[in-house]
């Protein structure tokens, strides 16, 4: 207690001490970190950018699944998509934590008045918001994503049933994945977001003795890229370039890179296959412009935070859920383990806190227990998250070695430990022997662009990122799956598979040295060679490695 005492007498001004700082919460859907602070030097992101100029930005930020609802849960809950079991967009969060308070309700608990506006909670799929969050009803803008009607679906039918909040909505033809509008900013909804922001806080103005929790959730970049048209003509399409590589990771698992079906499902886009270089310039355009769209309506609420004396007592955590493909290895939207959709922007702004720039590795989960710091709040009853308030006050420190994310395919649970250098993948289904797992490694020294799969090269890496990963428990199984059978659950493994995958020089034997690659157990590995060599030659034939020291 004395040492979090101190770090408020350190870290805030004696405003702090008179009355309780407010929270605005910025959450932004499918925001990377293309933003000028982070370096981009295309992107028009004032706003964003003046933000950071006040506050700490994180170069190395990650939520902990790349798909929106999973990735709300870990903010909103502190608890990670396998901790839950939930990573899918269908399942509520209370399905698996019935009694978890959540970050806003921790506020409410304490004092504060809690309002969403816009996209906090992910509602859809028949998913719906979280009414014990909100001091009020959360606001949703009421509105359709298009301008113009011949972007719109097939007569409006997805559309009006999104407008009328019907559960099937997303199985319905959706309309163009881009539109320019000669509209002004509130026909779409981040400008109907940012009005009713500035409304609330002129309100919250008049209530001085009741600190405010303020979540505002801006609904682009997400598709469909729809903004004002002078965004659009903030930008020449002929600056925009494909990334250099357009294919998977040279011996990364079929399955690990998504298919991006939530980009097919609009408007001519391809059923299957890459889409065009014009329709991929087109995309990167229509990305860029509903980013500077979405910058300007944070603005004029940052505006009216100041103008209304909120200023010098609250505290700013803008938070993008999760990355997007946007074009880099031929993919596009987000849903995999890799770089561009699994690291996002956070910036935190506080009274006391000096203007910095850090590569402390921080997760989604993390942002709960650190505001609830800052505010002098108890520490939220649940949650994986670490607070990370003391890398505000001294950026070059970190409260973590590596992050932790996920993501699910086809049965498997990827569970990815991110350094400050690399990247491991581990893929199996849960449960499952360490064994059986497919594993990615990439390194981001070397090779940035995630260009190769390293895993069978550098087996020394793989082990050591093995034992951060097993300080993890076991991810769970999807909440609703159903169990495999007791006589199923055995795994049987392809020992002639493993040989051949070891036996890199392909002379029919194995050394000690491919004997040890990938092996889950690096220290107890070596004692199992000799009994398998059973001729005692120094080498593993095919059938002693099958055999296993087995008559």
């Amino acid at each position: 207690m004395f040492r979090l005492a101190f770090f408020f007498c350190v870290l805030c001004p004696p405003l702090f001490a008179a009355a309780k700082p407010n929270v605005l919460l910025i959450c932004v859907d499918d925001l990377k970190p293309l933003l000028g602070c982070y370096g981009d030097t295309l992107i028009k992101s004032p706003n964003i950018d003046r933000l950071a100029a006040r506050g700490v930005l994180f170069e190395k930020a990650f939520c902990n699944q790349a798909v929106c609802s999973p990735s709300r849960n870990a903010l909103l809950t502190g608890l990670r998509s396998q901790t839950l079991g939930i990573y899918d967009l269908a399942t509520n969060f209370r399905k698996a934590a019935p009694d978890a308070v959540t970050l806003p309700q921790h506020f409410m608990n304490n004092g504060y008045r809690a309002e969403g506006l816009g996209k906090i909670y992910h509602v859809g799929h028949g998913n719906v918001n979280d009414t014990a969050s909100w001091s009020v009803p959360h606001f949703t803008p009421k509105t359709i994503s298009y301008a113009l009607k011949e972007n719109n679906p097939p007569e409006s039918t997805r559309e009006q049933a999104l407008f009328e909040n019907k559960k099937e909505a997303w199985k319905l033809p959706r309309g163009a994945p881009t539109e320019s509008a000669d509209v002004p900013d509130n026909r779409y909804g981040d400008g109907m977001i940012a009005d009713e922001a500035i409304l609330r806080l002129a309100a919250a103005k008049q209530k001085s003795d009741e600190p405010f929790f303020l979540a505002v959730g801006f609904l682009k970049p997400h598709l469909p890229f729809v903004a004002p048209k002078k965004y659009w003509d903030l930008y020449d399409p002929k600056s925009f370039k494909l990334p250099a590589l357009q294919s998977a990771p040279s011996g990364a698992p079929e399955f690990a890179p998504s298919t991006w079906g939530e980009l097919r499902q609009y408007r001519d886009m391809p059923e299957q296959g890459p889409v065009t270089q014009e329709q991929a310039i087109h995309l990167i355009h229509g990305y860029y412009a509903a980013t500077s769209y979405m910058d300007a309506q944070l603005g004029k609420v940052l505006d009216a935070l100041d103008s209304n004396g909120f200023a010098d007592n609250t505290i700013i955590v803008l938070w993008g859920d999760h990355g997007w493909h946007l074009g880099d290895h031929g993919l596009w939207c987000k849903h995999t383990n890799y770089e561009q959709a699994a690291r996002i922007p956070v910036i935190v702004a506080a009274p006391g806190i000096k203007p910095a720039r850090t590569q402390a590795l921080v997760e989604s989960c993390d942002i709960y227990p650190t505001v609830a710091e800052l505010t002098q709040l108890p520490a939220p009853p649940q949650g994986d998250g670490r607070s990370f308030a003391s890398v505000l006050k001294d950026p070059p420190t970190s409260v973590r070695d590596h992050a932790i994310h996920v993501y699910p395919r086809g049965g498997l649970i990827g569970r990815a430990i991110r350094t400050q250098r690399h990247r491991l993948v581990e893929w199996k289904k849960p449960g499952d022997a360490p064994e059986t797992a497919i594993l990615e490694l990439y390194d981001y020294e070397a090779d940035p662009a995630e260009t190769k799969n390293l895993a069978a090269e550098q087996p020394e890496v793989v082990a050591s990122l093995r034992k951060l990963l097993a300080q993890h428990p076991e991810a769970k199984p999807q909440i609703g799956s159903k169990p495999t059978p007791a006589a199923e659950k055995k795994p049987v493994h392809d020992r002639g598979k493993m040989f051949d995958q070891r036996d890199k020089n392909k002379d029919g034997k194995l050394t000690m040295e491919e004997f040890l690659l990938q092996q889950p157990d690096p220290d107890e590995a070596p004692k199992r060679f000799p009994k398998f060599d059973a001729d005692g030659n120094g080498t593993l034939s095919r059938d002693e490695f099958i055999k296993g020291g087995k008559k």
